[in-house]
């Protein structure tokens, strides 16, 4: 127990965490797969590798031999950095002693390396403070130096420098991690105590389970229950990531490993669930992490309605690998069923949309993004969080409260102006604002649908790519929202509705009108396109019909023979006005969506 280290990797995206989780492998001579790339070998997603972030956390266990001749067990988790995927992280520190915080030397403290550090903080973990890529050129380290004691409260001397990508300073730095973290506390003849951190499905195995074990032995064969359910399986197989998959005969306090016990559905997560023995089980039940909520709702769609159960059964599977993923039944009348998700943030929305369509080869239609609402009715209080669940109730409503995310925005002395006035355009209020040297912390509460859209892009435009963003629900507060309607020949669209503050209806749905004559083709009968508030409309534009001449072909001849054929195409349009479909394409609602 005492040569078992469990430690996690915690930075800002971009900071190296990777490429380091890379170096140590190799410097651990970690067992890979022939066909296992030489750099980025924990991010097994093709996506990881295409964007260069991590979206799952990974762990690996290593054989590290110290500079005293002493052989040391080190369970490394390298986590996410981006904030959307910060739920990944809080989960990964349950099974941790200690973290690396890892921060890079050209780019100094930002908003998530605050922000993990506090976590690690809470939870009474051993950090030892790195500053990476000091192998580059023209950085100023002694700046940075600064920003650590000033804004984090670390001493210089305790900063371990080092290059991921060059190997300098690593073996300092695993030195450090077998001084300085604890091994586990818990002891291998109490009983069994495994803390499920992360779930996959496996078409050969089922449900696959990384589990830590915190305190006890688990053996293949072993009798075991999940104490939520009570649920009881046998263990079929158990092993480590090296990282390459190893089984082992059995798994012992400190460990962190895999477990397959022969599930093959399962309607509730299981993340997060204690795993015990049925002969020796742990007598009282250990709190766990709380499940996180999701931030971001919109409607996903198949584009074909074959698709349908194929994308039920995906979603089922997606929802095992990623705990934060929320989803449940919804049918559109254009769309037909489907299904209205839940997400962390838009990153994590375009992950999954991704996921989906390489994963499972399916073709999906996301509807636009939406947050949680809370409406005062009939003298209570319920959660909106479509638009058209707003307009079921709306002559009864007394008042709506929007969700409040505070933000904690890290940038450059000299952009300070330009950021103060790009959150009072997204209706923010001001808390507070914190001088670092030439680093300025600045503090808002935004309302959090201003943030999602496309707060972010708009800061790193307005710095130039210095700035960033940390934030964090806060509470919700009542405002001045209107549900904005849109008619398209007298017919509510739902799925073009939106829940928007009083001040930007007319600028929103001006925009709107504008895309949807773009995108819809003529008919031969007017389309009336209108923008409506509490059924008032605001604005109106009309695509006008197409004209056909039915009577080209009447050469001379009876007038009588002319006005009947025209007096049936007057009572055609009429019918096409009324019975006439309108189909709007999978690139029509993507281009309608992509409003500024």
């Amino acid at each position: 127990m005492n040569n078992i280290k469990n430690f996690s990797i915690i930075a800002h995206i971009d900071h190296g965490k990777s490429t380091l989780s890379d170096k140590f492998i190799k410097i651990c001579k970690g067992l890979i797969n022939k066909k296992t790339p030489l750099t980025q070998m924990l991010d097994f997603m093709d996506l990881e590798r295409e964007r260069g972030i991590t979206i799952k956390a990974r762990n690996v266990t290593l054989n590290y031999l110290s500079k005293s001749n002493i052989n040391y067990k080190l369970n490394l988790i390298d986590t996410p950095g981006h904030v959307d995927f910060s739920y990944e992280v809080s989960r990964s520190l349950y099974a941790c002693e200690g973290v690396i915080l890892l921060i890079d030397a050209s780019q100094g403290v930002e908003a998530q390396t605050l922000s993990n550090y506090n976590n690690a903080i809470k939870m009474n973990l051993v950090i030892i403070p790195v500053l990476n890529k000091i192998d580059l050129p023209f950085i100023n380290v002694k700046k940075v130096l600064e920003e650590i004691e000033n804004m984090l409260n670390i001493k210089k001397e305790d900063v371990i420098h080092c290059s991921a990508k060059t190997g300098y300073g690593i073996e300092i730095l695993l030195e450090n991690i077998i001084k300085k973290i604890p091994s586990p506390n818990g002891k291998k003849k109490s009983s069994l105590n495994a803390l499920v951190i992360d779930s996959w499905f496996d078409k050969y195995k089922g449900i696959v389970l990384l589990i830590c074990i915190k305190s006890g032995i688990i053996n293949k064969g072993d009798k075991i229950k999940f104490l939520s359910n009570n649920n009881v399986y046998c263990v079929e197989s158990l092993g480590i990531f090296t990282p390459k998959k190893i089984k082992k005969k059995k798994l012992q306090c400190g460990d962190i490993g895999w477990l397959t016990c022969g599930i093959k559905v399962t309607k509730k997560n299981i993340i997060g669930n204690i795993i015990t023995k049925i002969n020796d089980p742990i007598k009282k039940k250990i709190s766990v992490f709380k499940k996180t909520k999701p931030q971001v709702y919109a409607g996903l769609f198949p584009k074909s309605k074959k698709n349908y159960e194929n994308f039920k059964q995906a979603l089922k599977k997606l929802s095992l690998n990623d705990s934060s993923f929320f989803y449940k039944k919804e049918h559109s009348s254009i769309l037909g069923f489907g299904f209205k998700c839940g997400f962390l943030g838009l990153l994590h929305m375009d992950i999954i949309q991704e996921r989906l369509e390489r994963e499972y080869g399916l073709k999906i239609i996301i509807t636009a993004p939406t947050v949680i609402y809370k409406v005062k009715y009939k003298n209570k209080i319920i959660n909106i969080d479509s638009p058209h669940k707003l307009l079921s109730i709306k002559n009864n409503i007394d008042s709506i409260f929007e969700p409040i995310v505070e933000c904690h925005i890290l940038s450059p002395l000299n952009y300070l102006g330009n950021i103060i006035k790009l959150c009072m355009k997204k209706r923010g209020i001001q808390k507070n604002i914190l001088y670092y040297n030439k680093q300025v912390k600045i503090i808002y509460e935004i309302p959090m649908m201003e943030v999602i859209l496309n707060f972010f892009d708009e800061l790193k435009s307005i710095s130039k790519g210095y700035a960033s963003l940390d934030y964090k629900f806060k509470k919700f507060k009542k405002s001045k929202l209107i549900c904005l309607n849109i008619l398209i020949n007298s017919k509510i669209i739902n799925e073009l509705s939106i829940i928007i503050h009083k001040k930007n209806a007319q600028y929103y749905g001006n925009m709107l009108i504008k895309k949807l004559q773009q995108n819809i083709n003529k008919q031969q009968f007017d389309i009336i396109i209108q923008a409506s508030i509490n059924n008032k409309i605001i604005l109106r534009k009309t695509i006008k019909k197409i004209r056909k001449n039915v009577i080209s072909k009447c050469y001379g001849g009876d007038i009588t023979r002319k006005k009947k054929l025209l007096n049936n195409q007057k009572k055609g349009k009429k019918k096409m006005k009324i019975f006439g479909k309108l189909f709007f394409s999978r690139k029509m609602f993507l281009d309608i969506y992509n409003i500024k």
